[in-house]
Formats: C-alpha cells, structure tokens, sequence
C-alpha cells in the first residue's frame, strides 16, 4: 500500500490584459488508483512579479505581457 502524491498544473490565459490562470492538481495514488484529488488556482497579473517563478510562467509572462499590455493594465488600474 504505498502512497504518492501528484501535482500537476494547467493554465488558462484570460481576458484581454492576459491574466495567467494556474490551475494545480494534487493527486493522492495508492497502488496505482488515484483515491483522492484536490485543486488550488491562482491569479497572475500583468503587474506580477514573476522573477521567483517557473520557467514555465516565465515564459508565458514574457510573451503574453508586452508593453502594450502592461500599459493597458497600468492605466486600467489607474481609473
């Protein structure tokens, strides 16, 4: 009867200021029949600091957040 513990991730990117939508699973396995799961999600903003991150959202953040979007969002907020 051993247990394992499965974290995965998904991501969605929302609206037009491309918010970072992560989605983790966690998965608890006995003998290779899940018994068990749970879900935790987070929010990223284009204002995020993402420097204490994955390089998966790194790289998401890099792309999607341009200059434009940053402003956008700066000026959004501002109102």
């Amino acid at each position: 009867m051993a247990l394992e513990k499965v974290i995965t991730y998904d991501y969605e990117i929302r609206k037009k200021y491309k918010f970072i939508q992560e989605r983790e699973r966690t998965a608890i396995v006995e003998d290779g029949k899940e018994i068990s799961y749970s879900y935790k999600r987070r929010i990223l903003a284009p204002d995020a600091d993402v420097s204490g991150e994955s390089d998966e959202i790194k790289g998401m953040a890099s792309a999607l957040w341009t200059d434009e979007v940053k402003a956008a969002y700066a000026a959004k907020q501002a109102e």
